[in-house]
């Protein structure tokens, strides 16, 4: 891959810069650092929260120059960080529903796993503590442990087990489900899957991207296109249902250069080039770039 050395590059943290984010994280703190120190802008698009993040110490890892180079897109749209001149993170923009809100989104969650249970006997289980959105565990039987990230195997195992309960519509039907019960309590839904989780809310990926894309160009004049966009999710679920990295793509990025470091078999939004390789081919490309 000619290697051409982008202004920014947005990735997703877990699976793509890390194994996982109990697993360290001083390989990538280190590629990282010399291209904060040349002013390359580093944007980390994750579903996680900041705590999450290099054990919630980030901010103790670079100088206060070097973190203003460094941007966070957390929480499935949630949160959108920046850091001041002190080298503090602060949140400057967000979308977050106030209590009855976020109650509404519990109660899409649990009617969901309701009608999963009651039409299908298919078992969920529910995490309530995010931000804006609810994960519903679609295989409570099968435990990541520290591997957060989408594991080979389960893309076949999920598909099995949809239709093992007569979900004939596989996820698709899943999905449109989540919008149908989300427009009946008057909200519009961003639900996605990485097929261990359904995850619905308010926003997604696609938020952060697009936020602080603006951001880049108001500030530095960053275009689209000379920006990279790295994650290991891409890979196609069903026929035109993609990953969580595939929210990277938005009408205003799509002019960027997308990467997948997975080596999952499947189909990728056409953007999206498969280099494979892991966190290693990550982390490679940030040291490639900083030569």
């Amino acid at each position: 891959m000619s290697v051409v050395k982008p202004r920014a590059v947005f990735f997703d943290w877990d699976g793509t810069a890390v194994y996982s984010r109990k697993a360290p994280a001083d390989a990538a703190l280190s590629a990282m650092r010399p291209l904060l120190a040349q002013g390359v802008k580093l944007v980390i698009v994750s579903g996680t929260t900041i705590e999450n993040i290099a054990g919630g110490q980030l901010e103790k890892c670079f100088t206060p120059e070097e973190l203003k180079n460094l941007y966070l897109g957390l929480g499935r749209g949630a949160y959108n960080y920046a850091f001041d001149d002190e080298g503090r993170p602060y949140v400057f923009a967000d979308r977050l529903p106030d209590r009855e809100g976020l109650l509404a989104v519990h109660s899409i969650c649990f009617d969901i796993h309701k009608e999963l249970l009651k039409k299908y006997d298919f078992p969920t289980d529910i995490v309530f503590s995010r931000p804006n959105y609810c994960k519903i565990d679609l295989m409570v039987s099968n435990q990541r442990g520290d591997q957060l990230f989408l594991q080979e195997n389960e893309l076949l195992l999920l598909k099995e087990s949809l239709k093992r309960h007569g979900i004939e519509g596989g996820l698709s039907t899943l999905l449109e489900m989540a919008k149908t019960i989300g427009a009946s309590y008057g909200i519009t839904v961003a639900p996605t899957c990485d097929a261990k989780y359904l995850e619905v809310g308010l926003s997604s990926k696609s938020d952060n991207v697009d936020t602080i894309l603006g951001r880049l160009w108001q500030e530095f004049g960053i275009l689209p296109e000379e920006c990279s966009y790295w994650g290991d999710e891409y890979v196609g679920i069903e026929e035109g249902i993609f990953g969580s990295d595939s929210f990277m793509i938005t009408e205003k990025s799509k002019r960027g250069h997308f990467f997948d470091v997975s080596e999952v078999p499947g189909e990728r939004p056409q953007e999206v080039s498969v280099t494979g390789g892991g966190v290693e081919r990550f982390l490679e490309y940030l040291i490639e770039i900083n030569k």
